[in-house]
């Protein structure tokens, strides 16, 4: 299932990570567990967000891909299911 990861991060743990020279290191090892269709960085209520759009095979998959934000990054994380346009095409085209 294709899923949306937002990673709201607290911004003391990102800044001590920036400040090491670890938190480019960090995310690229995340990213390669979920191996993303896409990355984004940006900001949410105003702290350092990412989201990553990924196929979750297993919901088990989840504490293999979270971990690292909450131990690391002290995260807030946010799974959502979804859809690109051929999907919601596929949806729509069930719909009598």
């Amino acid at each position: 299932m294709r899923v949306m990861l937002r990673a709201t991060m607290d911004t003391e743990k990102a800044n001590e990570l920036i400040r090491g020279g670890k938190l480019q290191q960090l995310m690229q090892e995340t990213m390669e567990k979920p191996k993303p269709e896409a990355a984004y960085f940006t900001t949410n209520d105003g702290n350092r967000a990412c989201y990553l759009v990924f196929d979750l095979q297993d919901s088990s998959q989840i504490p293999v891909i979270a971990e690292p934000f909450f131990m690391s990054l002290g995260a807030r994380i946010e799974f959502s299911p979804v859809m690109n346009a051929d999907d919601l095409q596929k949806g729509l085209s069930q719909l009598g």
